[in-house]
């Protein structure tokens, strides 16, 4: 487990808060994890899980007490990005800005690089 204090992904304050909100409601979650799979309609799409615990390959995300696992694979999809949890009229969902994307799709989840 790699815990960095200047990590390759950081969360914003929106998306730590909401972080600490969904995992007080789950048994025995204590981190979220971001991950990206091959896939979607833009060729990858990030997946979102809750995890009891780290993986030793797993980069540790921390703000405010809010915990984001992130395998070693992935990270290399997701270097620089920003973790956001954005609250519109069209809906709550988690966001990453993603500078490594050269495409996105519609959903938001989906992306090429």
């Amino acid at each position: 487990m790699t815990d960095v204090s200047t990590p390759d992904v950081t969360l914003t304050a929106s998306a730590a808060k909401r972080i600490n909100a969904i995992l007080a409601k789950q048994d025995g979650a204590a981190y979220l994890r971001v991950s990206v799979e091959g896939g979607g309609c833009s060729g990858f799409s990030y997946k979102f899980d809750f995890a009891p615990e780290a993986n030793g390959d797993d980069l540790v995300v921390e703000r405010d007490g809010a915990r984001v696992l992130i395998d070693e694979m992935s990270l290399e999809f997701l270097k620089g990005s920003e973790i956001d949890f954005a609250n519109e009229l069209i809906g709550a969902a988690f966001k990453i800005k993603n500078p490594n994307a050269t495409s996105g799709c519609g959903c938001g989840t989906s992306f090429s690089v």
